[in-house]
């Protein structure tokens, strides 16, 4: 009986954290660039009650195992690196990655940290910085006399300044990809971090062999399909109802033992 309450006990534990990550998904619907996770799961050691191809006193063998398993575990929590749809914002700062890459900003304490969110601000130097102030790397300055700004398909960022003809070019934006993004470690801001399981981050131009194109003026959404976490949901309810059912049904039984009479 005991066995009964453990192995449901772990199936209830594991439909709680994949009801965390559908709630998860779809409080960030609309965050900007979200990556949606996807809880995947394991089931957990047997145990071998007779083990096939042994011998049995008939002196044959057994041609079929007995085993019992004792419930699942969650492995992962992988990010899904889609595209997200890009819809159009108006806005001049705002830039959309069209494909692979992400975007470097420095921190506070010096590292680098990765982004897709593109909706970008000027600070108080007229610097290209995040919604949190983190500067672009490779540092963007806005002039205070630029009346205008845009970036190409190829990253490069062009001001026009008042009384002159030519623009003027500040620089070019570059993006890094990961063999692994999905090692990517999340730590919140839409930022992530580099870990051993992602791999060192690869640096390019936009719009080169295997990296994305910058679309100014466009966002990417949230890679979150509302009526697939819906459908999870459904999925994670009823299995944690289930395995709850297992926890009273050999409740039930054991009540049964303990009230049995001669």
């Amino acid at each position: 009986m005991n066995r009964i309450i453990r192995t449901a006990a772990t199936g209830m534990e594991a439909q709680q954290l994949f009801m965390d990550n559908v709630a998860n998904n779809l409080a960030n619907v609309n965050t900007t660039a979200f990556k949606k996770s996807k809880v995947e799961f394991q089931d957990l050691i047997y145990q071998n009650l007779r083990i096939a191809g042994s011998s049995n006193l008939q002196g044959t063998f057994v041609p079929t195992h007995v085993q019992i398993g004792n419930g699942s575990r969650p492995v992962a929590n992988q990010k899904i690196f889609s595209q997200g749809e890009v819809y159009f914002s108006n806005n001049p700062l705002d830039v959309a990655i069209d494909g692979m890459g992400f975007f470097q900003v420095n921190r506070p304490d010096g590292t680098i940290a990765y982004t897709r969110d593109g909706s970008f601000k000027l600070s108080e130097r007229g610097n290209i910085v995040t919604s949190d102030g983190l500067e672009f790397e490779p540092l963007i300055t806005i002039p205070e006399n630029a009346t205008s700004v845009s970036f190409g398909l190829d990253g490069y960022v062009q001001v026009e300044v008042y009384g002159q003809v030519q623009l003027q070019e500040l620089g070019q934006l570059t993006l890094v990809k990961f063999f692994n993004p999905a090692g990517l470690r999340s730590v919140g801001q839409n930022l992530y971090e580099e870990t051993q399981a992602s791999g060192a981050p690869i640096i390019g131009t936009p719009n080169a062999e295997g990296f994305g194109k910058i679309i100014q003026g466009y966002l990417e959404s949230s890679n979150v399909d509302v009526v697939e976490e819906l459908v999870n949901m459904i999925i994670a309810q009823r299995a944690y109802e289930i395995n709850s059912r297992g926890v009273q049904a050999a409740d039930d039984m054991m009540t049964t033992v303990n009230n049995l009479r001669r």
